[in-house]
């Protein structure tokens, strides 16, 4: 009994061969250690009653008064990143060391496991320098998963499988709207690239999760047709209009790599401006 409340302790795997156990130590105990106690700390904040602060005038509140209308703040969007790196374990070790700086909610592999590192309320770092319509601040109001992919190769279509379940999950327990389902090259555009122009947006889309333009063969786009307009609607910071053209691209026409709008960027860049209005 002892040998195997061990194994439990350390979330090892138990083998028994000739009446002995075996159990390998779990290589993340002691950054979960840190974990645990990091949300201990954000928990005592918590428990503390808001400060007596002193009016302008330096009279101080008689007594304090604690609103019972309130809950936790939810995510709003979801941030979907490819890692760039070669397994998921380089990427488990990137999320847990302090150097990096960097981190997200989920990791899936390649065959579909899904790491659910961060509490989903809590801020993750993995959106950096970015900005969707008017959201600069795109960490404290997001869910950030990353999928084990260098960038230059399909996804796996258990990891897909997977990523669409956790995306239901999410969905319905925060309640997302559909268009919130983004990459992080389109509220990055120039600095990021991910999750590549391999990612199937059209699979997600057509479950819900992110816009996707209707038939466009009828469509004709007018003379007045703003195509850097259309792409603020949508959500896309046009600093940089070639960058947000190329990250409006890789979303939506993945095989166009040119550079500029073609006619037919143009006609699918109007039929999502129609649906975002």
């Amino acid at each position: 009994m002892k040998t195997i409340s061990l194994c439990i302790k350390y979330s090892c795997l138990l083998a028994v061969i000739g009446g002995f156990a075996y159990c390998a130590r779990n290589p993340y105990t002691a950054t979960n250690k840190v974990y645990r106690q990091h949300a201990k700390s954000y928990a005592k904040v918590l428990r503390q009653q808001p400060g007596e602060l002193s009016g302008a005038n330096g009279v101080a509140a008689p007594s304090w008064v604690g609103t019972i209308n309130f809950n936790i703040r939810k995510p709003s969007m979801v941030i979907i990143h490819h890692t760039a790196q070669n397994s998921c374990e380089q990427t488990l070790k990137t999320f847990t060391m302090e150097k990096t700086q960097v981190s997200a909610h989920y990791v899936i592999c390649r065959n579909g496991t899904i790491h659910h590192m961060l509490n989903d309320y809590l801020r993750a770092w993995h959106g950096g320098v970015a900005k969707w319509g008017n959201l600069t601040d795109i960490n404290s109001a997001s869910i950030g998963i990353e999928l084990d992919n260098n960038g230059t190769e399909p996804f796996d279509s258990a990891q897909i499988s997977s990523l669409l379940v956790l995306l239901d999950t999410l969905q319905h327990r925060y309640n997302i709207p559909t268009a919130n389902f983004v990459g992080h090259g389109d509220i990055a555009p120039g600095r990021k690239v991910d999750p590549s122009a391999f990612f199937p947006w059209h699979q997600l889309a057509e479950k819900g999760f992110g816009g996707w333009f209707k038939d466009t063969s009828a469509t004709v786009v007018p003379e007045s047709f703003n195509p850097l307009l259309a792409l603020r609607i949508i959500g896309y910071d046009i600093k940089d209009s070639s960058a947000a053209i190329m990250a409006f691209k890789r979303h939506f026409m993945p095989a166009d790599s040119l550079p500029g709008l073609s006619d037919a960027g143009k006609k699918i860049l109007l039929n999502l401006q129609q649906q975002y209005q």
